[in-house]
């Protein structure tokens, strides 16, 4: 899977998706973009987003992209955390469908 990381999440996080071809926001020079047009670009060229904007499923279209998007909760945006969810991650990752939104972990409901 071609994973794009967001601009809010830790960029050593890409060492976690081993087997993944894995960038972030900022490689790809997208940091100045708002949602909107960032999600427009990405679907392009990737097949999902990992965040920690809990918003975006509220401001966003999901099921109208051509990508999915997994947001992460993690108790600091530090590396240490996301490598405790590691396994999630990458099923989420591996299962993930275009318009589908995954919250890792998955929150009560």
């Amino acid at each position: 899977m071609r994973v794009l990381i967001d601009e809010c999440v830790d960029p050593r996080v890409k060492a976690i998706f081993t087997g993944h071809e894995c960038t972030t926001v900022h490689d790809e020079g997208w940091d100045t973009l708002e949602d909107g047009p960032l999600l427009a670009l990405a679907q392009q060229q990737f097949d999902v987003l990992i965040t920690i904007d809990g918003n975006i499923e509220f401001q966003q279209n999901i099921p109208k992209l051509q990508m999915g998007i997994i947001v992460a909760h993690v108790a600091k945006n530090r590396l240490v955390h996301y490598q405790a969810l590691q396994r999630d991650l990458l099923e989420a990752v591996e299962t993930i469908q275009a318009g589908q939104l995954v919250h890792v972990p998955a929150t009560p409901t």
